[in-house]
């Protein structure tokens, strides 16, 4: 289910109830959701949750950013469990780059949950599959980066993605039984891959156990907003020490709106109440401080998908404006996998694929990445 913004009217979205045994998805109720008030959030420069207070001055270097210094993270969004294990792997993971010299990249990819009770059955979902993200993945560890690949539960991941909409059944075989050739040992101890899959599998195969050997893909798994915002976090502060050799590529479906916990029921909304009205608060936008504090250094490249061609230049660059970012990677929902235009503060340059380039494999995401490998690189050498 997409998320949908209606500025100020009230917003229409289908449910969706987590799956178990004897349910089906998606749910065929309708929920209504009313979209909060805006005002400035003095702790991090984004639409407040509720009433912040402002925050004290940072920590040392100004990197960093504890739970305690942003009213959002401490009070409506719980540290989830695992996280703390994820920042502690994330920090070894980069700072052994760090040492053999080797920039790191996080990737986000994929939508986040946000729940409509406590003990979940209902919830709010930013529908997206990864593909952007898995694949842009892969040709950055191609690039020489290392990855932090920060993903949806269940989302296209590196490598693998490319056979996901695949039975895997239909692309193995059992070896011939010795007494028959034509037939499959019932007994074989042994698995073969159909000849026709070859060609493709094999560079694949290859690419992923280079990058398995080499240590240089971390993926770390979120489903809800709140995980994914304090993973956000515990990644800068990982990459921070690497300065200006961090890239952030923020390519996730970020939601929009959820319900703070202290207003949340507990247990499953029941329809036998009727039509359901809810009012949902604005998500603080958390790039402010992830260029501010938390990795003040890295270069940090967002994404903004748009269906109307004639404003995606004028949002990005209020994007730039308002973060003080180094480039959005601006989207037209109709053309988003053949045609993108990277953004900056005084440039755009269109990327284009071609029918002839896709109908032999090219992807977009490869022209995306050696774009932005070359301007890091040049920001890098002049910071």
């Amino acid at each position: 289910m997409r998320q949908a913004l209606l500025g100020s009217r009230p917003l229409t979205l289908a449910l969706a109830e987590t799956p178990g045994k004897g349910r089906r998805r998606p749910l065929g109720a309708r929920l209504t959701a009313m979209i909060g008030p805006k005002a400035a959030c003095a702790s991090c420069s984004a639409p407040p949750l509720q009433s912040v207070e402002a925050r004290g001055p940072p920590g040392p270097g100004g990197a960093s950013w504890a739970m305690a210094d942003c009213q959002p993270l401490q009070v409506h969004f719980a540290v989830p469990a695992g996280v703390e294990e994820a920042a502690r792997r994330m920090a070894n993971f980069a700072a052994r780059h760090q040492k053999e010299r080797r920039r790191v990249v996080l990737i986000t990819s994929g939508g986040t949950k946000v729940p409509l009770e406590s003990r979940t059955v209902r919830f709010l979902d930013n529908f997206s599959s990864g593909r952007r993200g898995a694949t842009s993945a892969e040709h950055f560890l191609r690039a020489g980066y290392a990855v932090i690949f920060l993903h949806r539960h269940r989302s296209l991941f590196p490598f693998n993605h490319r056979y996901s909409s695949l039975n895997w059944l239909d692309i193995l075989q059992l070896p011939p039984s010795r007494q028959d050739d034509d037939l499959p040992s019932a007994s074989a101890s042994r698995v073969e891959v159909a000849p026709k899959a070859v060609p493709a599998l094999v560079p694949l195969l290859q690419d992923y156990q280079r990058v398995k050997e080499a240590g240089t893909l971390l993926p770390v798994e979120f489903s809800t907003l709140s995980e994914y915002l304090h993973l956000l976090r515990a990644a800068a502060q990982a990459l921070a020490p690497l300065g200006n050799s961090a890239m952030f590529y923020l390519a996730a479906a970020v939601s929009d709106f959820y319900i703070p916990a202290s207003e949340m029921p507990e247990h499953k909304i029941q329809s036998s109440s009727g039509p359901l009205q809810i009012t949902m608060k604005m998500v603080p936008k958390m790039l402010s401080p992830l260029v501010r504090e938390w990795a003040p250094q890295a270069f940090v490249i967002s994404f903004k998908l748009e269906t109307d061609p004639d404003i995606v230049i004028d949002r990005a660059r209020q994007a730039l404006a308002t973060y003080r970012h180094q480039v959005v990677v601006a989207n037209i929902l109709d053309t988003l996998r053949t045609h993108v235009i990277l953004v900056t503060q005084n440039s755009k340059k269109d990327l284009y694929l071609s029918e002839e380039e896709a109908s032999c494999g090219k992807e977009i995401e490869e022209k995306i990445v050696s774009n932005l490998s070359t301007r890091h690189t040049n920001f890098m050498h002049q910071n």
